[in-house]
Parts: structure tokens; C-alpha cells; sequence
């Protein structure tokens, strides 16, 4: 967070720590239409197998099709079924069942420290530039200083293709700052509606196929792309980032995946990431029964770094020109937390008032409450309904 604001220009002495334990927690505040919808689905959980424990991610309906299918039980099969199913599977049978058919499962993971160092051994957040064979001048990018100095983007386009927390945090601090973002999403997978709502603030959003003419002209026209997509999945729809720069100069590619580039096939989340690298099993309740963080600490700190990163490049490239690129992990960050000085015993939860630190809005007569922004002195706009705008800048 203090990232974020010190490449903003803004000083990290107002950060309000209040605040930004209610927006790293947000999805715990939300309400549509005065209710807290469920943020997860029941085939997403801690699972006993005969020697450990797995972790499983169900909260889009393909995923929770292909881990009933794994395991042979119907649509309808409720929780006992998948406890039933998985009990009698070692866990590495069951990890593979699940992910041979395009579920998600880990197993849950001891820390494993030297894994963890040599993570710690390679910056952070990457950053290069890409050499190009042609210069692209940005013929729409602003040519004078924003009139308010607290907004560093005013002007420059990001185009978002990014999912679930991370990546539209990263994408909904760009917007705050100033940037226009546009959002895109594949027509054929929609997103849950409280998913969008907690992180789509100030962006317009649109469905397009990512294989169209018409995704080459937004990012013809664009500043900046940040990609959530697994890596392969990228190299499949042509939109590796050395392929991105080489086609359009002087542009800012950021990259964010759950596991890192040399993981390019495999999907995952905060939740899955942080049962494999050893959190879980660190935020054991009772010595046996895995755990969680408070908050989806690695999606939203991955997020928060590269809107930083993304900030300070694109004011770098309208001094220096070039493309550049920037990305990072959820399970770089996760090595990034385990390397951090850490209690022996767990503290209480501290309680505070949150209703300062709470936005409502109406989107398209929905009553929505989220969290207001962690960086404080700035506010949200209304997220757009998913999918209701042109994709056009």
C-alpha cells in the first residue's frame, strides 16, 4: 500500500491502518442490496484424504463441474459427498483426479524455507525494459500535467485483463489514480456479481473475445495492459507480454499469475497458494486442522505492487520512452511473507468501528456498500454493472 502511494506521489505517513485492514478485508463488508452475498462456494475447503489434507478452489461453476466429476458424484452432491469421496483418496491421487479435468486442488504443504529463500533471492516485482524493433509515439496520452497533482494518470489508458482479486485491485488503484481503465472479459465465463462489484470501482467493463481484430485496437490505443491469464493461456491468445511490446512500442505490460512464468499451465488462487507454500497449515486453529490468513493478504499486497509498479513506469516511459514490463506472483508474494519475523502465538482479532471506512453506491439500482480506498484522501467511483459497456476507449 505504502508502495502504491509513494509512486502516486502521495505520503505514506496518512495511511489510516483501519482502512486498510477494512479494504484488504472487503470482501467481508460487502453488501448488495442490504446482504452479504456468499463469497464462497461449498466445493471450495479444507478437505481430509487419508494422509494430509487438500484445498480446493470451486467458486466458478466449471470448476466445481470438473471436481464432481473427478470425484463421480452427481451435480446435486452437496459436502458429506465430497468428504465421502476424498476420505478414501491419498491426497496426491485426489490432487491429480481433480487437476486432470480442470478443477483445482493442492495439497496442503508444510513451509519449505529454502524454496521460500531462493523465491527471496529474485526481485520482488520484475522489471524491464523490451526492446522493440519500431517506436509508437502515445498519440492520445496527456501532454500537460493533470490539474490535481493526486491523480499521476490522468489521461493514460490500461486496458484490464485480469479476474478475481488481484489483478482488478492492482487495475481499480489504477483507475483511482486518475487512469481510464477498461475491463475486458470473455463472454463465455461471467464473473460473479460480488466479485465485480468488491473490485470494479471506477472502471468501465466489457465482453470481447480476446482472439478479435478489435482487441488489437484497444491495445493499439492503449498506455498500459495488465494480464491476469495464466501464461499459456497468453501465449495461446498471442498476448505474451515480448509479443505485446514488439507489437505495439512504448507499451506498459504488467503481468500477475498465482504461481510465477515458470508455472505456465497451472491455475490457482490466494487460497490455493497459500495452502501450498505452508500458510495454511502456519494458521492452524488447533495444531491439525488447516488454516487461513484474516484476509487475501497475497492478492491484495500483489495488486497493490503492481499498481505501483505500473504507475512509476508509465511516468518513466513519458520521460524515456520505450516499452516496458513489470509482474510478479501470489506465490512470490506468499515467499515475501514467510520471510517476515512472525509471533508464536496467534493475536486476537482487533476491533474498530468500520463504518468510516465504508463506500455506498448505486449501480444501475443495486444498493452497494464496499470499502472506501486504502489510500486515504482518495475515493472510488461507482464500479459499472459487469459487461454493461462498449468495448471501446
Amino acid at each position: 500500500m505504502a508502495s502504491a502511494m509513494l509512486a502516486a506521489g502521495l505520503s505514506p505517513t496518512v495511511i489510516d491502518p483501519h482502512r486498510v485492514a477494512t479494504a484488504y478485508r472487503s470482501d467481508r463488508v460487502l453488501a448488495i442490496d442490504g446482504v452479504a452475498p456468499p463469497v464462497w462456494s461449498p466445493y471450495s475447503g479444507f478437505w481430509r484424504t487419508t494422509d494430509g489434507w487438500v484445498r480446493t478452489h470451486g467458486n466458478y461453476p466449471h470448476h466445481a463441474a470438473a471436481l464432481r466429476t473427478a470425484l463421480g458424484l452427481q451435480d446435486d452432491a452437496g459436502t458429506d459427498a465430497v468428504h465421502a469421496a476424498l476420505e478414501e483418496r491419498t491426497t496426491a491421487d485426489a490432487v491429480a483426479a481433480i487437476t486432470r479435468l480442470g478443477g483445482l486442488a493442492v495439497a496442503v504443504s508444510a513451509e519449505d524455507p529454502a524454496a521460500d529463500r531462493a523465491l527471496r533471492a529474485a526481485p520482488l516485482l520484475e522489471v524491464r525494459h523490451i526492446a522493440t524493433s519500431a517506436r509508437r509515439h502515445p498519440h492520445h496520452s496527456r501532454a500537460t500535467a493533470p490539474q490535481d497533482d493526486r491523480l499521476p494518470l490522468a489521461g493514460m489508458r490500461v486496458l484490464d485483463l485480469t479476474r478475481v482479486i488481484a489483478g482488478p485491485v492492482c487495475t481499480r488503484t489504477l483507475a483511482l489514480l486518475g487512469a481510464d481503465v477498461l475491463r475486458i472479459d470473455p463472454p463465455h465465463l461471467p464473473e460473479p456479481e460480488w466479485q465485480h462489484l468488491d473490485t470494479g470501482h471506477g472502471k468501465r467493463s466489457a465482453l470481447l473475445d480476446a482472439r478479435t481484430e478489435r482487441m488489437h485496437e484497444l491495445l493499439a490505443a492503449a498506455d498500459a495492459v495488465v494480464l491476469g491469464h495464466r501464461p499459456a493461456a497468453l501465449d495461446r491468445l498471442g498476448l505474451h507480454p515480448v509479443v505485446l511490446a514488439e507489437r505495439y512500442p512504448n507499451l506498459v505490460v504488467a503481468q500477475l499469475s498465482a504461481w510465477g512464468v515458470d508455472h505456465p499451465d497451472r491455475a490457482g488462487f490466494d487460497s490455493l497458494v497459500q495452502a501450498a507454500s505452508g500458510i495454511a497449515l502456519i494458521e492452524s486453529p488447533d495444531g491439525d486442522r488447516p488454516g487461513t490468513l484474516p484476509a487475501q493478504a497475497l492478492d491484495h499486497s500483489a495488486g497493490y505492487l503492481l499498481a505501483a509498479a505500473v504507475t512509476t513506469l508509465l511516468q518513466r516511459r513519458m520521460r524515456e520512452g520505450g516499452s516496458w514490463y513489470t509482474g510478479t506472483s501470489l506465490r512470490r508474494i506468499a515467499a515475501e511473507l514467510l520471510g517476515m519475523p512472525r509471533d508464536r502465538e496467534p493475536h486476537g482479532e482487533v476491533e474498530f468501528d468500520i463504518r468510516p471506512h465504508l463506500a455506498r453506491f448505486d449501480v444501475d439500482g443495486t444498493a452497494l456498500v464496499t470499502s472506501r480506498p486504502a489510500m486515504t484522501g482518495l475515493e472510488f467511483d461507482a464500479p459499472h454493472p459487469w459487461g454493461s459497456d462498449q468495448p471501446s476507449w
